[in-house]
């Protein structure tokens, strides 16, 4: 019904195509490559195409020429702002594979830094959208506060991106007494924080103005296009791993989805609801740590403790192993299949949130104008370089891959052309 409509749309527009322009995939409202082409009938877009594929790395063929502990720190680098997600995801599907336990309280440290990262990422992204919005004053207030959680990140794990907190069987570090306070401290800082983000985003006419009915995704095409995370809560999709496929502790949380419902609107699916989302769940992750943190069981980090061990133990296992986790963009999807006697994952396909909700683009840009472009490729949060994948079809049809000798072998001869 949803690409009905769409198709529709498109074909009464046809006739109305004035012209069309391209974006991409560099350009100063991108942050990271991707290729847009839209056709326009004057200011207004009634035909988009989008082009990915800009950004591939190789991460899964790397990953499974590795072993599980060298693959899990390959897969925290598939995204900077999700980097707790993709290794929390890759060790739930390892354990699932390997039949490993995970110990309580590494269970709530692991829940713990997943959210202080959505606190992080939600932040990060208002900054970004008020910057697509030409409202600097207001990229440069988030990103300033934003440093607190960054800072707290760094005195539990050592870093500020990329944590290596998570290891197959449970977490290299703890969150000792004497560093819970800092995490108090932060969060009394956002909860005092939170109604000065209200009254930024969300009750400023200039935000008001420039996001609402802009970018609209409605239920039923949220649902016919199986968008994911705020994108489809911002349309009033109460869908979210925590609740519906709860991990860790989160059963017992009786986490629910958040959706602009609970600010008292109902849902338009515009980037003005994506904006609500994101504030409300910055609110409620406070709300999840502070309750771990209460609650914080006592009890092993790891349930296999050396690594020498883990190692002999997952390289007996055998069989297939799915993780999910509610990253901040959306839902995080981990497959890995193993061998005995191998150490290597046989199989590790990632699916991230980016890919979930790419086709969600199609139906927020279409009816809206070329100046509200930058905001709503920013509203599902993109992150290409999680997303990209690579794959070859020649002109006659033909579907290959190329193996590095090859494309290094290209790129030669390329160059080589280029410079005569």
């Amino acid at each position: 019904m949803h690409n009905e409509r769409i198709n529709i749309d498109l074909e009464a527009n046809k006739s109305a195509v004035a012209y069309s322009i391209p974006i991409g995939p560099t350009h100063p409202a991108l942050k990271e490559p991707i290729r847009f082409s839209f056709e326009l009938d004057g200011e207004r877009i009634v035909g988009v195409d989008i082009k990915p594929g800009f950004a591939h790395r190789g991460i899964e063929y790397m990953g499974m020429r590795r072993n599980l502990i060298q693959t899990l720190y390959l897969s925290e680098r598939i995204c900077g702002i999700c980097s707790i997600s993709h290794p929390l995801a890759f060790t739930m599907a390892v354990e699932h594979a390997a039949g490993i336990e995970v110990p309580p309280r590494a269970q709530a440290i692991r829940t713990i830094i997943g959210e202080l990262e959505r606190i992080h990422s939600h932040i990060l992204w208002a900054g970004v959208g008020a910057h697509e919005l030409g409202f600097d004053t207001l990229l440069h207030l988030t990103w300033n506060v934003r440093e607190k959680v960054m800072d707290l990140l760094e005195s539990l794990t050592g870093n500020r991106v990329d944590y290596a907190i998570p290891i197959i069987s449970g977490v290299r570090r703890d969150i000792p007494e004497e560093k819970v306070h800092l995490a108090a401290e932060a969060l009394d800082y956002y909860k005092r924080l939170l109604q000065d983000l209200i009254d930024a985003f969300l009750h400023d006419k200039s935000v008001e103005m420039r996001t609402k009915n802009v970018g609209v995704l409605t239920y039923d095409e949220a649902i016919a296009l199986c968008a994911i995370g705020p994108t489809a809560r911002a349309s009033g999709v109460k869908k979210d791993v925590r609740q519906d496929w709860p991990y860790y502790g989160f059963a017992d949380m009786e986490v629910r989805a958040i959706t602009p419902e609970d600010f008292g609107r109902e849902p338009v699916g515009d980037v003005y609801d994506n904006i609500i989302v994101r504030v409300l769940e910055v609110a409620q992750s406070i709300e999840i740590i502070e309750r771990c943190l209460e609650t914080m069981p006592s009890g092993e980090l790891m349930s296999i403790p050396k690594i020498p061990a883990l190692l002999a133990a997952l390289k007996k296992a055998e069989g297939e192993g799915i993780g999910r986790h509610e990253a901040p963009r959306g839902e995080v999807f981990h497959y890995i299949r193993l061998e005995a006697d191998v150490e290597e994952p046989v199989a590790w396909k990632v699916r991230a949130p980016t890919y979930g909700n790419l086709m969600a683009w199609v139906p927020k840009f279409l009816g809206d104008e070329i100046a509200d472009i930058p905001i709503i490729a920013a509203s599902i949060d993109p992150c290409m370089c999680c997303m990209d994948r690579m794959h070859f079809v020649s002109r006659d049809g033909d579907q290959s891959t190329r193996l590095k000798e090859e494309l290094v072998r290209l790129s030669r001869e390329k160059t080589r052309r280029i410079c005569g």
